[in-house]
């Protein structure tokens, strides 16, 4: 009998093959598990850079609550520089006033700019370890006829109905921007875009 085809080798071409396989096997489960690992502490930092955003965001509610300087304890590096933008008390009007009547110097735009201090209103930090720079500001108001809540002040709790005629409250609104960045690693920061009714 004549051979007509030697297979020497194939089994060391079978073994290279298979090897190939498993070695393209491991690498992508490699890939995987790095690629989520760093998704995961990507979500976890923009997570932490929202709560802190959310937080800041607690703090300039209790500033238009309070129509000014809250008095807020623990806060550190607390600042309001839209106070004197220019001479002109730009927190005042943005609070009581609808973004037509603002002065020119009083910045409405939605871009905050930490580095200038004239694109925000108010400024503090959060937290110890680490510490989060949160700068918030209004960039619109409609103006309404509520003020804040001053109790029972003139009735009781049950209305005579002699004749009173309610006023219908409307409330103002106010389009706030608050961005929070760690102060050890600006990379890490979030961006709100808020409507609050007051």
């Amino acid at each position: 009998m004549k051979l007509l085809r030697s297979e020497k080798g194939i089994t060391l071409v079978i073994v290279l093959i298979l090897s190939l396989i498993a070695l393209a096997t491991i690498a992508g489960l490699i890939f995987m598990v790095t690629t989520g690992t760093q998704l995961s502490g990507l979500q976890k930092r923009y997570k932490t850079a929202l709560e802190a955003g959310m937080g800041g965001a607690d703090v300039t509610l209790q500033v238009i609550s309070a129509k000014g300087d809250p008095n807020i304890p623990g806060l550190s590096n607390f600042d309001i520089p839209a106070e004197d933008v220019g001479g002109t008390d730009c927190l005042n009007s943005k609070l009581n006033n609808a973004t037509n009547v603002w002065p020119a110097e009083c910045d409405n735009t939605m871009t905050i700019d930490p580095s200038n201090q004239s694109t925000y209103d108010v400024t503090f930090e959060l937290g110890i370890n680490p510490v989060w720079n949160v700068y918030s500001k209004i960039v619109d108001t409609v103006e309404g006829n509520s003020s804040a809540d001053l109790g029972l002040v003139k009735t009781g709790v049950v209305s005579a109905g002699t004749g009173e005629v309610p006023v219908v409250s409307i409330p103002y609104l106010y389009t706030l921007e608050v961005y929070s960045e760690n102060q050890n690693n600006p990379s890490e920061r979030a961006q709100l875009s808020i409507l609050y009714q007051y």
